[in-house]
């Protein structure tokens, strides 16, 4: 099951559709982490590509974060970490990405998809798509995901987010900047992410790639920082407390 799934990319009129899929819930093990990464920096380095639509297939959620899976096939330090550098890598993919990327948000976003949201320089979503941080639940934390959440919300909102890891809907969402719109419908979702992103490929790519440099200012250490970080996830899914509910939450 971990290597079931796929990442996709199409080119059409300068938009670069890149789309990531999952069978369980859109959950991310590492080889789409990695997959996902490296569609970004080719858009990235793509002269024909001019933005890019982030999006995940299916009808539920847009992304259930980490895999179940892979966490509980994680046995040592060195495997957690980099499976947990895999969500690094798409961050600072995205944060490097002399384009913008626009997130298309169809559904629920939990943990590590809350990261992918917060990696866009601009997120239209439905308004299902309500969001969660649930990784104190299982014994970790949002550790590689943090900075790019925190950057998008502020420090105190991403706090209450991970201490009562409660479900936010899609206007508080708005209301805080993890989100730009939020529309009723998914047609309505489509129509506006293709509106938007047809109109930003007519853009100068040169100020768009020095808006981008502006946007995420102060980042540059995020090379060094969210490796760290994933250390830090990586020792802790090794813990008894975090095995012991991932079994038990796999076994439901």
């Amino acid at each position: 099951m971990i290597d079931e799934g796929y990442v996709t990319t199409e080119l059409e009129n300068g938009i670069r559709t890149i789309t990531f899929f999952h069978p369980k819930s859109n959950s991310l093990p590492g080889n789409l982490l990695r997959k996902l990464a490296f569609e970004i920096e080719k858009a990235g380095e793509d002269s024909e590509t001019k933005v890019v639509i982030l999006k995940s297939d299916g009808e539920r959620a847009f992304c259930a974060g980490a895999s179940f899976d892979e966490l509980a096939s994680i046995e040592d330090f060195e495997t957690g970490v980099r499976f947990f550098s895999g969500f690094a890598e798409v961050i600072n993919a995205a944060r490097k990405c002399p384009k913008f990327i626009l997130g298309r948000i169809h559904g629920k976003a939990v943990g590590g998809g809350v990261g992918l949201v917060s990696a866009c320089d601009y997120a239209l979503a439905v308004e299902k798509a309500s969001v969660r941080l649930s990784e104190i639940s299982l014994g970790i934390g949002p550790f590689v995901i943090a900075p790019a959440i925190e950057r998008k919300i502020g420090t105190a909102r991403f706090a209450a987010m991970t201490i009562d890891h409660e479900w936010r809907n899609a206007q508080w969402c708005l209301k805080t900047g993890l989100y730009q719109a939020v529309f009723s419908t998914l047609q309505e979702l489509d129509d506006a992410a293709t509106k938007l992103a047809k109109k930003l490929a007519k853009t100068s790519p040169d100020a768009m790639a020095e808006l981008k440099k502006m946007f995420w200012r102060g980042t540059d250490e995020w090379d060094d920082l969210l490796i760290k970080n994933a250390e830090i996830s990586g020792r802790l899914v090794l813990s008894d407390y975090a095995k012991n509910f991932i079994a038990e939450f796999k076994a439901k």
